[in-house]
């Protein structure tokens, strides 16, 4: 599907048909009024002009008709883009950047700043109220330095610099904002016990965020359809135990691993459904939410 698509022409459309597809989404609204979603936005969803703006409207219209949308970002491209800029080559290891003092920096004001003000801009722009944070506001996200054991042999472990695996969440400032109509949006940075700062994978501290929020929903945006079988084929509804078989036999890896453990880890820890989707379809979030088509792979905890 091409990324850059024009709004459809909807005048054809006759109104009972229009009425229809709006009435569809009532259940939805009614099952999911008052709860809380957490979405973690990465991908083309986060550099196309368009689909930024599709992505704005859904979070948007998700909070009118009674829902709590939590937005955690990433910001991947964005890093690389400014570290090469300053000469500095990005390095990964099991999927997770190497994060030295001076990316750290980067990372920061990358994310802080003009990643998340931008995405603030974007869903005020489509009416919304929404607010920027990082884990350092209102002590939110507690880390401690990330030990990564080599995933073949466990007796190595990688030292990836200031990257941050999460002690805990305390998430009330995030209710706080909630309950007075506005939408947090969320920088994936810690603090440490000296206050010194971890870049944390957004994947991750959209998971533990769900779980502490007792979110209904977490939803993932990627730019891949959902998880793939080794033919290429969206497997739409998985369970803990398909995926620990497609981790076995290697149909997942690399830059999936920690979007899947953590969509894993939430569906084991209370959050009801785990979206994998495809942020390259527009108004994918809005699609999956309030109707019964599948544009990802949802995982059930068992």
């Amino acid at each position: 599907m091409s990324s850059s698509v024009q709004a459809p022409d909807v005048t054809h459309i006759a109104p009972r048909e229009k009425a229809e597809i709006l009435s569809q989404a009532l259940p939805y609204i009614q099952r999911f009024h008052g709860k809380t979603v957490v979405i973690k936005y990465g991908g083309n969803a986060m550099t196309d002009p368009e689909l930024q703006q599709d992505f704005a409207e859904d979070v948007v219209l998700l909070k009118l008709v009674g829902l709590n949308p939590v937005v955690v970002h990433g910001g991947g491209p964005q890093i690389e883009n400014a570290l090469n800029k300053l000469g500095k080559k990005g390095h990964f290891i099991q999927g997770m950047r190497v994060t030295d003092d001076e990316t750290m920096e980067v990372v920061e004001w990358v994310l802080a700043g003009q990643v998340q003000q931008d995405i603030v801009g974007l869903i005020n722009k489509a009416g919304g109220k929404a607010v920027g944070l990082t884990g350092r506001d209102g002590g939110m996200i507690r880390a401690k330095k990330l030990k990564m054991v080599d995933q073949k042999d466990p007796t190595i472990e990688h030292d990836v610099g200031l990257v941050g695996d999460i002690e805990s969440i305390d998430p009330s400032v995030v209710k706080a904002l909630q309950d007075d109509a506005f939408i947090p949006v969320i920088s994936p940075l810690g603090f440490g016990k000296d206050n010194e700062s971890y870049n944390i994978n957004a994947d991750v501290v959209a998971g533990k965020l769900a779980e502490v929020l007792k979110a209904e929903k977490l939803v993932l945006l990627t730019n891949t359809p959902g998880v793939l079988d080794k033919a290429g084929n969206l497997l739409t509804d998985l369970t803990a135990r398909e995926i620990d078989a497609l981790f076995e036999d290697g149909t997942l890896s690399g830059g999936m691993l920690p979007k899947i453990a953590s969509a894993l880890d939430a569906a084991r820890s209370g959050v009801h459904a785990v979206h994998i989707i495809d942020g390259r379809v527009p108004h994918a979030l809005l699609l999956e939410v309030l109707s019964d088509q599948a544009y990802g792979t949802m995982i059930r905890s068992h």
